[in-house]
């Protein structure tokens, strides 16, 4: 008998918001095209490709696969957009130690993490074509996270051709599909070039289409540098297939798993394998982003409820400023300072992880961007420079960014460390 899933109003809503931001995505898309097709704005078009690369597509990407993706392990990595990525084709049994031991050793260097300083170094090595050892690779997804961490070689000091690997740390007691437990799984390819995505438009490295190549390589560099590894594989693992990855390089593969046995490298460690953390702490870039909107919307609305006290002010008066209704300009400025003051403690709980504020934050922008289309429906101005596209393109940006998967797992992780930390302190009262 299947047991009834019980209905959860949060998640509910969260899926409801998600979903409104993919269809906010395609409405801003539509409106940088048009603004792009105006006489002298043919620049406008990097505008148009650089949302529609990298705002709508990931995003109806990210709703479609959810409906068409199943959510369990098929020998494939995901993309942060959803998408099937690169196929898993090693497996490994042994210690992080061990691992980074044996990398090391046959040659390979560890992968910076993507964040600001090596996004930009990996930027500017691509136009410089100046060599970057330790290039980051793009996040891909097994179990829920992207991998822990990723090895690498550069190839003729270019930052376009590369052998890399990334990493996964199975979860406790997992088994493979047949019921072979490893510690570790892991993804060999070789990138050939740099070019656009064929499902996102995003710059992005294209990879090798033979995929069993890189996993040989993996394989021989390892056994020269460290012979007590032992290598079985696992016959026909995953049927053999071509197919596309998330940047929509094909790829193909005989289906087939070796297992590398390093729990007797020598001179490290072969205790049980370190366990990741189930979540990370570090607040992620669309939690940070979408928090910084929140704030300066508030330091706008403050702004302007200054500039109308001060105008009124100055007008004395004024025959102009008589025409109003007595008291009308301060309640108005009242009002937009108490939103600028709630905007500002919105933008701190959002930017602490608070799940609350998060969804505040977003229904308000909802509100904004329904309010804003209903005016475009009704036969009000349309939504250009002249009128309110910066505005509309900042909220549709806002719960974009909030709306992320990222983000939702850092405040749901937020919140359950805080009723955690109740817990004991109830305990130990």
């Amino acid at each position: 008998m299947l047991r009834r899933i019980p209905w959860n109003p949060a998640a509910a809503l969260d899926t409801a918001l998600f979903v409104f931001s993919g269809v906010a995505a395609l409405w801003l898309a539509t409106l940088l095209l048009e603004e792009s097709l105006r006489w002298g704005m043919a620049w406008f078009l990097i505008v148009f490709w650089a949302a529609l690369a990298y705002l709508v597509l990931p995003r109806v990407h990210r709703i479609l696969t959810r409906i068409y993706l199943p959510d369990y392990f098929i020998g494939r990595a995901r993309t942060s957009d959803g998408l099937l990525g690169d196929p898993v084709n090693v497996a490994l049994l042994g210690s992080e130690d061990q691992i980074h031991a044996a990398m090391r050793r046959a040659g390979w260097t560890r992968a910076d993490d993507v964040n600001l300083t090596s996004s930009r170094r990996i930027i500017g090595s691509t136009l410089t074509r100046r060599s970057y050892d330790e290039a980051p690779v793009s996040p891909l997804f097994i179990f829920g996270r992207q991998q822990d961490f990723a090895y690498q070689q550069e190839v003729g000091g270019s930052p376009g051709k590369r052998h890399h690997i990334r990493f996964w740390h199975c979860p406790p007691g997992w088994a493979l599909p047949g019921g072979a437990r490893v510690g570790w799984l892991a993804a060999g390819t070789y990138d050939r070039s740099v070019g656009l995505s064929l499902f996102t438009l995003q710059i992005t490295h294209k990879i090798e289409e033979n995929t069993d190549d890189e996993r040989d390589y993996v394989l021989a560099s390892l056994k020269t540098a460290v012979p007590e590894a032992e290598v079985t594989v696992i016959r026909d693992f995953s049927t053999g297939y071509h197919a596309r990855n998330g940047g929509g390089d094909t790829i193909s593969t005989d289906g087939d798993l070796p297992v590398v046995d390093l729990t007797r490298l020598a001179g490290v460690p072969a205790g049980p394998p370190r366990t990741p953390a189930a979540g990370r702490n570090e607040r992620p870039a669309p939690t940070l982003f979408g928090g910084v909107l929140v704030f300066w919307r508030g330091i706008a609305a403050l702004g302007l409820a200054g500039s109308l006290l001060a105008g009124s002010l100055l007008a004395g008066g004024n025959s102009a400023a008589s025409a109003e209704p007595d008291g009308l300009v301060p309640a108005t400025a009242a009002v937009l300072a108490l939103f600028g003051l709630g905007e500002l403690a919105l933008a701190w709980g959002v930017l602490r992880g608070g799940n609350v504020a998060r969804v505040v934050a977003m229904l308000l922008s909802a509100v904004a961007i329904t309010a804003q289309a209903a005016s475009v429906l009704g036969g009000g101005p349309p939504v250009d420079f002249g009128t309110n596209l910066l505005g509309l393109s900042l909220d549709i940006l806002l719960i974009i960014a909030l709306s992320s998967e990222r983000s939702r797992v850092y405040a749901r992780n937020r919140r359950l460390r805080r009723v955690r930390g109740v817990r004991v302190a109830a305990g130990l009262a």
